[in-house]
């Protein structure tokens, strides 16, 4: 399935057909512009709690509400044409019971126009996603490092390493079998990713994991390098356009101090030019 190639944006059974095949190409986006520029490309974007840290300046995720996801996954859809847009369930809003994530996952979809909603687990997840998804909520699960578990888990440390390995390759069975149509794997050792990739039968979608996995996602500001309070060992730039913005800005605060900017080409004459006669 190729981005470029596609008359109408794919389905979480799409991409779930996906697995084995070419790899699955995805980034997030949180505003219309980006979403815009990266629909030919991606084949599912998806509409990030990590937008907190990125463009509202949280030191985590937890801090993100449902609002907060809604407004920039409307904002994201104005954006896509050809992409499948997946949206996150912020941090406590579905871990309660299956119930409270129905509710939430609903209103979500409803608002935002999203297709599939993406939650955060494994094992003790199964349930939840086997109650979303036979009441109609395609669901993508999160294993490995999650973010929202950052307190828990005490930082952001790889998982699945020596004796964690048995645990995450769990969680992997438990998301398949509950009925997830893919599973991203963030900071989980590349022996292990190519394991889990190779034993389950839905795609798994790699951060920081490993080339094998049937697909790839980066958060789009660190891969454009416009975020830069850190970058993660697994983030490769693509482009460092934050330099290149803060050098623009700093040439127009110059030549604003400097009266330079507005020139003569910026400004409008104090009556309107004369039309010639039409020909």
């Amino acid at each position: 399935m190729s981005a470029t190639a596609r008359k109408k944006a794919p389905n979480a059974q799409d991409i779930r057909a996906q697995k084995g095949r070419v790899p699955l190409v995805s980034l997030t986006a949180y505003t219309t512009p980006m979403a815009r520029l990266m629909d030919a490309y991606c084949d599912f974007v998806l509409v990030g709690d990590s937008v907190g840290m990125v463009l509202h300046g949280l030191t985590t995720t937890l801090g993100v509400t449902m609002d907060m996801m809604i407004m920039h996954g409307q904002a994201v859809a104005r954006g896509l044409d050809k992409a499948m847009m997946v949206i996150d369930l912020p941090f406590a809003s579905y871990e309660h019971d299956p119930a409270q994530a129905f509710r939430n996952a609903a209103r979500m979809m409803a608002e935002t126009g999203a297709g599939a909603v993406k939650l955060e687990g494994g094992v003790e997840m199964a349930e939840t996603i086997r109650f979303l998804v036979q009441r109609g909520i395609p669901v993508m699960a999160h294993i490995g490092l999650t973010p929202q578990s950052i307190n828990t888990l005490g930082g952001y440390k790889v998982q699945g390493r020596a004796d964690q390995a048995q645990a995450v390759l769990a969680d992997a069975h438990a998301v398949t079998e509950a009925g997830a149509f893919s599973v991203v794997l963030e900071k989980v050792p590349q022996g292990l990713a190519d394991r889990i990739t190779s034993e389950i039968e839905i795609p798994t979608i790699g951060i920081g994991a490993s080339a094998g996995c049937d697909g790839q996602i980066l958060v789009v500001d660190d891969m454009l390098g416009f975020f830069t309070a850190f970058k993660p060992k697994f983030v490769k730039r693509y482009a460092d356009l934050g330099p290149l913005a803060e050098a623009a800005i700093a040439e127009y605060a110059a030549e604003v101090r400097a009266r330079s900017f507005p020139a003569d080409e910026h400004v409008f004459a104090d009556t309107a030019p004369v039309k010639g006669p039409k020909t």
